[in-house]
């Protein structure tokens, strides 16, 4: 697919923003409608089956229910699950409003079991309250909801659009006011202006890797990739209790829960090997994790859901529940393994790690509201950090979302233009390397990475670990190649855990004591600290883009907690959190010795002395930043003799853009160490758009081109053109150097200048990855004619997917005929591509044969085509067959002809 410009994005306008479609998400938009507000609800998936819900629900694990329990005894219980770090005022909205809310869905057709005098059924599975409520229906609670969206009235007032993925929270004058992201389908850029922004995104499953190594064989609903945290922190919210993780007993070898809070009321329980019952404590605490773990890993071990003595009646009850509201595949699981509930016991053990509100205590911070930290904005569900929410607390601070924000109307300013062209970036990025890194491979990687430093136990030495190496994969990340929207959307997703693993890293490095049992245990902090640590650990983005963290005392119960007394009091800044030194032979910055063999080192000379770990010329030059200086300011660190100096000057003048910036940082690019080259040619990218069209900068830019460093050279051709300082002759010279990108670099040069002869020339270059370039930047047919005969596949099919955009008059439609009979699936897609803009004679038969490609891509390619001839009968005929494709994407692109 073609990168779509940002000024042809879809632009949509609404009262209310709400950014995900399940439980939360759902409540929001309607309470939110009911107020008479315009609603967008925007889901990247459908709405109908998407979410947590959509997998089905057994019962709901918090009704407090007038008569079986009282709202201060749920608050004192959640209080003591979460040891304590919890504000009371988020959790006691969910226990006063909890039962009106079931009284609510109830009313919208959702089923709770009811005794045999019509009382709800209430069970007890924790030490004090009953609160667990069955629902025998609830593999069908997200159909109802999504009756209740689609009622006439409702219809008036919420604008659903499925198959759009928000990625970033747009913001203006510090506060809330829109979106941008794209169709997963489609691939169009969208933009929403709203007065206000519900986040409900869920939780951040995809976190740790599951045991079985698969991506998507998550204990949470593996669409929850942790889009809201990032969207929350990018937009300058703070979030908080990000250390505290979510991990949970599970069926081993099986994604989904081992239940034992459905069995455990009729009388399941857990066992070890021996058949001894181990479990000291409430389930949905990290203390029984944390005792769960031990057993488990014990010669006690395996650990077991005990069930096999239970009557029949017991069991046939439970594999009603657990067999289709639970988990439909549950029981076909069981049977080709042979196993019984009344003969074997089912085997536990413990779920990856991963975040949420919901079922630990991390998220979005939100007052009993769900307002965030940022004026406008809102988060609900397992999103927002409101311990132990569950499904209730999703509907209840989906409703109070959806009710607090309608005091908001349609904003009318200017959507934030840096911030849209950033949201820009990181969708279509992978679009300009399509041969990148695949997105399961890197995603595998850092969920490796996850594994291996993140989860529990904890050290500061792995977590700092893990730190480095989530920083390193930002290159590889933004690497990732894609080539349809569903791959954007899945690259998308890579870029939202990464920024989730960076935040549990930092986070459970900064908490220096161990809290919530095997939630966040630290072996080098093992004890718990309330005197230091009964605080949140809120962490929030700087100005500078650092992620930076304060704890923020507890504030005074409403219910008192004989075990906690929190006094409240000042919040204590701790800012940016650095990691451990954890090398085994010196400094960070010292290579390795070799052997006793080797040659002794040298001296150092002024230039290559190496940075101490706290130097005092960094921290000048740090509070020298504070003060907006001008360039003669920083000019002598740009010069100073350590380059961590020199590279904390890049930054510095990045930050600050005094006037004069682009030509120092185009002089930076001649420096000799690498990593200070590397910095200034990144902040020449990130500045391009603010730096004057100097001469000076010109200059520097062209003497640049003759450097040695291959980056130095492609970020001068690069900055040269977004400029419009360069011409025609010295980015020519460019198309014979020895580096790709650089080459490549060159051939977008010549396109910005129209010098089309040049790039025409390049037509012959041996670089695959140049020609590419070459076919996008061509103009004519005549001029492709030459790649659409090219020996690599790749090349062939992006000269004529350009033929789509500058015309294929005959012969070159016939070319593209024959083209559909390629071996290749990718010149296939070109082919089809190309005959959108080919004679209807021609291209109508051909593309109505195409759709039967054996390609799904070849046949949504076609069907495009093919809506580019809809005036035509023979047109419409084709596509009215394609709407019964065996592919989704095929069937809804065709379905466009008949809307």
């Amino acid at each position: 697919m073609q990168i779509p410009a940002i000024t042809d994005a879809q632009e949509l306008s609404c009262d209310v923003l709400v950014i995900g479609g399940g439980t939360a998400g759902t409540m929001a938009a309607l309470t939110a409608a009911e107020q008479g507000r315009n609603v967008l609800l925007l889901e990247k998936a459908h709405v109908r089956h998407s979410g947590a819900l959509a997998m089905g629900m057994d019962g709901v694990n918090n009704a407090v229910i007038p008569g079986r329990a009282e709202p201060d005894d749920y608050v004192a219980e959640i209080t003591r699950a979460n040891d304590g770090i919890v504000d009371q005022s988020t959790v006691r909205q969910t226990a006063t409003r909890g039962f009106a809310m079931v009284q609510r869905l109830e009313s919208y057709g959702v089923k709770f079991e009811k005794d045999e005098h019509g009382e709800y059924a209430v069970r007890q599975v924790h030490r004090s309250g009953s609160y667990v409520l069955p629902m025998p229906e609830g593999k069908d609670v997200k159909k109802v909801l999504y009756r209740q969206l689609r009622r006439r009235e409702m219809r008036e007032r919420i604008r659903i659009e499925n198959r759009v993925m928000p990625v970033r929270v747009l913001t203006a004058d510090g506060r809330a006011v829109g979106a941008a992201g794209f169709n997963t389908r489609t691939g169009e850029f969208v933009t929403v202006r709203a007065g206000a922004v519900i986040l409900a995104t869920g939780p951040c499953g995809r976190l740790g890797l599951p045991a079985s190594g698969y991506l998507y064989g998550t204990y949470e609903n593996p669409t929850n990739a942790g889009d809201g945290y990032a969207m929350a922190y990018h937009a300058g919210a703070a979030l908080t209790g990000i250390e505290c993780f979510q991990i949970n007993p599970l069926m081993k070898d099986y994604n989904g829960p081992a239940c034992a809070y459905v069995a455990n009321p009729f009388g399941g329980y857990q066992v070890n090997r021996h058949g001894e019952r181990f479990v000291d404590s409430d389930y949905w605490s990290g203390q029984m994790m944390s005792e769960f773990a031990a057993e488990l890993a014990s010669d006690r071990g395996p650990v077991y859901l005990k069930l096999s003595h239970l009557p029949e009646e017991s069991i046939s009850a439970l594999e009603t529940i657990l067999h289709s509201t639970e988990r439909p595949t549950r029981g076909t699981f069981h049977a080709n393994r042979g196993h019984d509930y009344r003969t074997h016991d089912v085997e536990m053990h413990i779920s990856e790690i991963g975040l949420c509100g919901g079922h630990s205590a991390s998220g979005v911070r939100v007052d009993d509201h769900a307002r965030t930290t940022v004026p406008g904005l809102y988060a609900a569900g397992d999103l927002a950090s409101v311990p132990h929410n569950y499904m209730i607390g999703a509907f209840v601070f989906g409703d109070l979302a959806g009710a607090d924000a309608s005091q908001f109307t349609a904003y009318e300013g200017e959507l934030p233009s840096e911030q849209v062209r950033d949201a820009h970036e990181l969708i279509y990025r992978p679009l300009r390397n399509p041969e990148g890194p695949p997105q399961p491979q890197v995603e595998y990687k850092l969920r490796r990475f996850v594994n291996d430093y993140v989860a529990p136990p904890k050290t500061g030495a792995r977590l700092s670990l893990a730190v480095d190496h989530f920083e390193r994969m930002r290159g590889e990340i933004d690497a990732m190649g894609a080539q349809t929207p569903h791959e954007l959307m899945r690259c998308a997703e890579v870029h939202f855990i990464r920024d989730c693993a960076e935040m549990a890293a930092r986070s459970s490095l900064a908490r220096t004591e161990s809290r919530w049992g095997l939630y966040h245990e630290r072996t080098d902090h093992p004890k718990r600290d309330d005197d230091g640590w009964l605080h949140h650990l809120d962490l929030h983005k700087s100005p500078a883009g650092a992620m930076e963290f304060t704890a923020r005392p507890v504030e005074p119960y409403l219910v008192p907690v004989e075990e906690f007394t929190p006094g409240g009091g000042a919040s204590r800044h701790l800012g940016e959190v650095h990691p451990e030194q954890v090398a085994t032979a010196g400094q960070r910055s010292q290579p390795p010795l070799g052997s006793s063999t080797s040659t002794p080192p040298t001296t150092p000379t002024p230039h290559e002395a190496p940075a101490t770990a706290h130097s005092p010329r960094i921290l000048e030059l740090l509070a020298l930043s504070e003060t907006a200086p001008e360039l003669p300011h920083l000019r002598p660190f740009l010069s100073d003799p350590d380059p961590a100096v020199r590279r904390a000057a890049v930054a510095a003048l990045t930050e600050t853009v005094p006037t004069g910036t682009g030509q120092a940082l185009a002089e930076t690019l001649a420096d000799t160490d690498p990593g200070v080259r590397g910095a200034a040619a990144a902040s020449l990218r990130e500045l391009v758009e603010v730096l004057p069209r100097d001469p000076d900068l010109a200059q520097g830019l062209l003497t640049a081109l003759g450097h040695e460093d291959a980056v130095v050279r492609a970020t001068a051709l690069d900055v040269l053109r977004a400029l419009r300082l360069g011409e025609a002759t010295a980015y020519a010279r460019a198309l014979a150097d020895p580096d790709i990108e650089v080459r490549i670099a060159s051939v977008r040069a010549l396109v910005s200048v129209g010098a089309l002869d040049a790039v025409a020339r390049a037509r012959v270059d041996p670089a695959r990855e140049v020609r590419v370039t070459v076919a996008c930047g061509l103009d004519t047919p005549q001029a492709l004619a030459p790649l659409l005969d090219d020996a690599d596949i790749l090349v062939r099919a992006a000269a004529f997917t350009a033929l789509a955009s500058v015309g294929c008059p005959t012969p070159y439609d016939i070319t593209a005929v024959a083209a559909l009979a390629a071996p290749a699936w990718q010149v296939r897609t070109g082919a089809a591509a190309a005959l959108g803009a080919a004679d209807p004679r021609h291209a109508i038969p051909a593309l109505s044969k195409a759709l039967d490609d054996p390609n799904a891509d070849v046949r949504k390619a076609a069907v495009l085509a093919l809506l580019c001839h809809t005036a035509n009968e023979n047109a419409r005929a084709a596509l009215a067959t394609a709407v019964l494709d065996p592919d989704a994407d095929v069937r809804a692109y065709a379905a466009r002809a008949a809307g």
